[in-house]
């Protein structure tokens, strides 16, 4: 990560402080179970200085990746699967080999597949419940993948996992690095990465398979005065930093609630609406919100309603709804318009603060907590 240091000797020693200008989300698939015109499968691109993090690799994420045009694929270094249905992960193996693709010219007769140096590469890391290291190691297996570099797969181990081992019987390839099995404490996953300026820690939310819930904070940050040897850290309490909340699919995220509380955002799903006819023309005339909650429930899934409650619980200062039925069109039509503002004012209904409904290469900043 480049850092923008700021230093000045002061009682005889250093001060530095690691700084985070910019922190900017953008939405690369916003859609459940399956792909529209409009709406690709589910990931999310984080970005702060020369960082790139991804957030779940569904189906054609590099597809995305290349028609937003913001970054290339080579610059991704994190990868943070939140559950492993196909519409979460798919994407994975071919983004991975599109990142570390190998060079397709020869030197003096060699195939340079065959013969790939990747002991000084820096790996590319993927988090992920259990499952996320063997789905990856035998996909790039049985595909016979060869990669220009290498990635390393740390696992969240549930307390009903397994606690140690790959959960496969393939052994690692020279491309993969040994991963870490992160065991829970007190019912979460603590600092699973933290650097000078992160730190990002996880817990379990209720969907119908093992899921996860990000929390990304970004360390205290610091307040500055000039002066006259440059500008230095203030004798002034720092600013809480920032922090954004990232869920996978969810009926119930009630496990993350306390590391989630004070969010700056929140992103949570919102799969089924119950809207009425004269606004939703595919809704059933006998459908009722009961009906429909009851339904999204049963699947793991959750309503704008519930979305907006969980925000207010948390005290969250912004909801970004995602991952919403293929029924919702994510295009800019009068129709899709009227039904995208009816869904997120059910869910300002019950949270009472500023509602966002996603839609794909949709970007946001998020500002700084003063």
């Amino acid at each position: 990560m480049r850092k923008d240091e700021v230093s000045d000797d002061l009682n005889e020693g250093r001060i530095t402080a690691d700084i985070i200008n910019t922190l900017s989300i953008t939405f690369l698939g916003t859609t459940s179970a399956k792909p529209t015109s409009t709406r690709n499968h589910s990931s999310l691109v984080l970005r702060f200085e020369d960082d790139v993090w991804l957030f779940d690799c569904g189906e054609a994420t590099q597809h995305q990746i290349r028609k937003w045009g913001a970054v290339k694929i080579e610059t991704i270094n994190k990868i943070f699967i939140t559950h492993t249905h196909g519409d979460h992960i798919f994407g994975i193996c071919p983004l991975l080999a599109s990142c570390m693709k190998p060079p397709i010219f020869t030197t003096e007769g060699v195939e340079p597949r065959i013969h790939i140096d990747v002991t000084n590469s820096q790996p590319l890391e993927v988090y992920g419940p259990l499952g996320t290291r063997a789905y990856i190691r035998n996909t790039l297996f049985y595909t016979h993948t060869v990669l220009n570099g290498t990635y390393v797969v740390h696992e969240l181990r549930f307390p009903t996992d397994p606690q140690d081992g790959d959960y496969t019987a393939l052994s690692r390839s020279p491309y993969e690095l040994e991963g870490r099995n992160i065991r829970q404490v007190n019912g979460i996953w603590e600092s699973i990465y933290s650097d000078g300026a992160v730190s990002v820690s996880a817990a379990p939310i209720y969907h119908s398979v093992p899921c996860v819930g990000y929390v990304v904070n970004e360390c205290l940050a610091h307040s500055f005065v000039d002066s006259s040897n440059g500008t230095l850290p203030s004798e002034q309490p720092q600013r809480r930093g920032r922090k954004l909340v990232i869920l996978g699919d969810t009926h119930n995220p009630s496990p993350i609630v306390e590391l989630a509380v004070d969010a700056d955002v929140l992103i949570h799903e919102a799969t089924n609406s119950y809207l009425p006819p004269e606004i939703d023309p595919i809704t059933k005339p006998t459908d009722t919100y009961e009906m429909v909650e009851a339904r999204a429930r049963s699947r793991g899934h959750s309503t704008p309603q519930m979305a907006g409650a969980f925000a207010k619980q948390v005290r969250a200062k912004k909801l970004v709804l995602n991952h919403f039925s293929s029924r919702y069109p994510g295009d800019d039509s009068e129709s899709t318009e009227r039904i995208m503002d009816a869904i997120g004012r059910l869910a300002g209904e019950e949270f009472g603060g500023e509602v966002v409904c996603a839609r794909d290469f949709l970007s946001l900043d998020i500002a700084r907590t003063e």
